[in-house]
């Protein structure tokens, strides 16, 4: 119980702390600084699903359950992609008015990350301490550039630097509540390991292909984002094969 706590805990304050950089960001950050980061949290999430859940959850149960709770976390972030409106970080266009993109950006990016923080809860529940430490690094790497990505789009809305700041570290705390969540269901229901930790990967696969990848490849950068995309693989295997 203790370390799915201090995992998730620390996971969901990377946001904050990928934010913290915006106190002392005078100019804009680049697009191609925006694309780099985007790709680099592809490669770790990639990583993260192909050679952490998914064989974790090969562990636990059949391929036939691994394929079923792939596709759920796919099928389930299709239906909240359809709910909550995406906003592009990058290229969003004055459209609508102020309070209510900012509302949208924090209801999207808070609903995005509960799928995380399963994640990371089923991840320590498959009594594997490796694969949840690995599993909360990960969605950690991959929340501080989008805690500074929400931060500097906040800071457009003409919203404070510490408001941004504050904003983009409460969209992280979810992570702990759903991270808990996942980790007392799968820990009290042996057979949702399996199910649990599938889900998170199709989850992850998602939002790689779905928006990291497309996002980083927008502006022009498209060979940039493919060597930060494989940096991040390369660096989470590093990784793995410390553990």
């Amino acid at each position: 119980m203790s370390n799915v706590l201090i995992g998730s805990i620390l996971s969901a304050l990377s946001t904050g702390l990928g934010a913290l950089p915006i106190l002392f960001l005078k100019n804009s950050l680049s697009h191609r600084w925006k694309d780099i980061l985007l790709a680099f949290t592809a490669g770790i999430m990639m990583t993260a699903a192909m050679l952490g859940l998914i064989p974790e959850s090969l562990k636990s149960g059949s391929v036939i359950e691994v394929c079923i709770g792939i596709f759920l976390g796919v099928l389930t972030l299709t239906y909240l992609e359809k709910k909550i409106p995406h906003i592009d970080l990058q290229h969003s266009k004055t459209g609508i008015e102020f309070d209510e993109k900012a509302l949208l950006i924090i209801a999207a990016i808070t609903l995005h990350n509960i799928p995380e923080g399963l994640s990371v809860g089923v991840s320590y529940a498959s009594n594997t301490d490796e694969t949840g430490n690995l599993i909360a690094f990960a969605i950690g790497l991959q929340n501080a550039p989008e805690g500074f990505l929400v931060a500097l789009f906040l800071i457009k809305q003409n919203i404070s630097q510490i408001r941004a700041l504050l904003i983009a570290t409460a969209t992280g705390a979810v992570e702990i509540v759903s991270a808990l969540l996942g980790f007392y269901l799968t820990s009290y229901v042996d057979f949702l390991v399996v199910y649990g930790l599938s889900f998170a990967a199709g989850a992850m696969l998602f939002i790689i292909y779905k928006e990291l990848i497309p996002e980083s490849h927008g502006d022009g950068n498209e060979r940039y984002a493919t060597y930060s995309f494989i940096i991040g693989i390369v660096f989470m295997v590093i990784l793995i094969e410390s553990f």
